[in-house]
C-alpha cells in the first residue's frame, strides 16, 4: 500500500523541465494527487492532467515565467545514455543535460522571485565499478578508468557517462543562486510498470526465457521503485537542511544473478537463460549504446537519506519486483 505523507500546509508551484519522460511523469502524477500544482517544460507539449509548456532547453523564452515565484524547479531535462549514438549523438547527450542546467541557472539566478529549492537530476553511475563496497555520498569514489574484473581498466566507452555526469553536476553547483537550495538527484534505475521503461525491458527478457544472470552474475544492481523515487524527492523538498548530492537508491543493491532471480520469481518464471558478457558486448555494440549499463557494478546506497530518517516503503527487491509485477499484471 502506498504511503501518502501528510498534506504540505498550502500548495507548491512545481516546475519539471524535461518532465515529459517515465520519471517525470512519475512526479508529476505524484505531486499532482497530493494537490500541488505541476507545470512541465517540454519540447513537444502533450495532453496530460497538468498543465505543459513548450521550452527548446536552449533559449529564453516565455517558459521563463513558470519559474518565476515558483517553489520548487526539478530539472529533468537531457537525452539518456540508454539511446542509440554515435559519436554526433554523444554531443547531443552532453549538450543536452550541461547546455540545459547552465541556462536554468542563468534564469533562476536572474529572478526576482526565483524557486526556494532546485532539484537537478544526477545519476548513481558517477560512482566507479564497485564489486567490493557500498559507494554511499561520504566515502563513494567517484568512477573513471578503475579496474574491473573483465578488463584491466574500464573501457573507454564506459567514461563517457562518467564524464557526463560530472560535468552535469559541476555546472549545477557553479550557476550562482544564492536564494535557492540546490540537490543533486543521483539516482539508481527507477523501476515503474511503463511500457518502454527499463523494468519493462528486464521483464521481456523473463517472459520469454532470457532472463538469466547477465555477465558472470556478480555485479551489484542499484535501483529504486517508482513510489520511493517520488517520496525521496518529495522528502527532499522539506528538508531545508539537505543540499548538495543526495544518493536516490533503495539500500540494498544486489549482485545482478540475484536480481534477475527475484524478478523472475515474481513472474512465476523457474528459469532463464544466461547472457555472456561477449553477447552482451555485441548487442551493445549493434544497438549503439554502452555494456557499462549492464555489466557495472552499481552499489550505490542513500546514506544520506538514511542519517535522515528516510523510511523506504520498497526497501528490498524481491518485494518491489513482486509489487512491480502485480502492477503490471492489473495494466495488461
Amino acid at each position: 500500500m502506498q504511503i501518502v505523507p501528510p498534506p504540505s500546509p498550502r500548495a507548491l508551484r512545481i516546475v519539471i523541465p524535461g518532465g515529459s519522460g517515465q520519471v517525470g511523469q512519475v512526479l508529476a502524477r505524484y505531486f499532482q494527487e497530493r494537490g500541488h500544482h505541476i507545470t512541465v517544460l517540454t519540447r513537444g507539449p502533450y495532453t496530460a492532467p497538468w498543465q505543459t509548456v513548450h521550452w527548446d532547453g536552449r533559449n529564453l523564452g516565455p517558459w521563463t515565467e513558470y519559474l518565476e515565484g515558483a517553489d520548487v524547479c526539478i530539472n529533468l531535462a537531457g537525452r539518456s545514455v540508454n539511446c542509440r549514438y554515435g559519436p554526433t549523438n554523444r554531443q547531443e547527450i552532453y549538450a543536452s543535460r550541461i547546455q540545459t542546467t547552465r541556462l536554468l541557472g542563468y534564469v533562476i539566478a536572474t529572478l526576482a522571485d526565483p524557486p526556494k529549492v532546485w532539484l537537478n537530476a544526477s545519476t548513481a553511475t558517477i560512482y566507479r565499478h564497485s564489486i567490493d563496497r557500498d559507494m554511499d555520498e561520504a566515502t563513494g569514489e567517484l568512477g573513471g578508468n578503475e579496474a574491473t574484473s573483465r578488463w584491466r581498466r574500464a573501457p573507454d566507452t564506459w567514461n563517457f557517462s562518467i564524464n557526463v555526469a560530472k560535468d552535469w553536476e559541476a555546472a549545477f553547483f557553479a550557476a550562482k543562486t544564492a536564494r535557492t537550495r540546490k540537490v543533486a538527484l543521483r539516482s539508481a534505475i527507477t523501476f515503474s510498470p511503463q511500457p518502454g521503461a527499463a523494468f519493462g525491458t528486464f521483464s521481456n527478457l523473463v517472459r520469454l526465457g532470457l532472463g538469466g544472470r547477465q555477465g558472470n552474475g556478480r555485479q551489484f544492481v542499484s535501483w529504486i521503485h517508482e513510489t520511493d523515487f517520488a517520496r525521496a524527492v518529495d522528502f527532499l523538498i522539506h528538508r531545508e537542511d539537505m543540499d548538495g548530492p543526495v544518493n536516490i537508491a533503495a539500500p540494498n543493491p544486489l549482485p545482478n544473478r540475484e536480481f534477475m532471480a527475484a524478478l523472475r520469481d515474481a513472474w512465476n518464471i523457474p528459469n532463464g537463460l544466461p547472457a555472456p558478457s561477449l553477447a552482451i558486448e555485441l548487442g551493445a555494440l549493434l544497438l549503439r549504446t554502452e555494456s557499462e549499463l549492464v555489466l557495472k557494478s552499481r552499489r550505490v546506497v542513500p546514506g544520506r537519506l538514511l542519517d535522515a530518517g528516510f523510511e523506504f516503503e520498497f526497501p528490498e527487491w524481491p518485494e518491489a519486483a513482486e509489487d512491480l509485477v502485480h502492477q503490471w499484471k492489473q495494466r495488461e
